[in-house]
């Protein structure tokens, strides 16, 4: 932990030193999510719920592109963002308008730490 890349190549090689002759290591970071305070979390009926990096000027578009979008059985109109920056406020987001209709007015900024709570829809 606290080692960028070079340096815990490095160690990688010193550690196959002993049973490599002249071993060379590149350690390549490929994802970093970062501590919960700087994640984006989304839950529920998004194609793919994951958990993302935040990224300043981030807006719940930037967290449907990679989440894939909602599924058919989203209730999308009817998601929240838990922020648990402002002591866990929810707000109401309207995902199907945003990303089924395209109406940008639905999109909001993201803030380091939101949740996504996407609902299934009761038909």
């Amino acid at each position: 932990m606290g080692k960028d890349p070079s340096a815990l190549a490095r160690d990688i090689e010193k550690e196959l030193g002993k049973f490599i002759r002249d071993p060379v290591v590149t350690v390549i970071v490929s994802g970093f999510v970062g501590p919960y305070s700087e994640q984006i979390r989304v839950i529920g009926q998004a194609a793919k719920p994951q958990t993302l990096p935040y990224k300043q000027k981030m807006t719940i578009l930037d967290v449907m592109i990679a989440v894939g979008g909602i599924t058919d059985f989203a209730d999308g109109n009817r998601a929240t963002i838990l922020r648990t920056s402002e002591n866990n406020s929810q707000y109401r987001v309207r995902l199907k308008d945003l990303v089924k209709k395209g109406d940008v007015s639905a999109n909001v900024e993201m803030k380091p730490g939101d949740v996504v709570i996407i609902p299934q829809s009761w038909f």
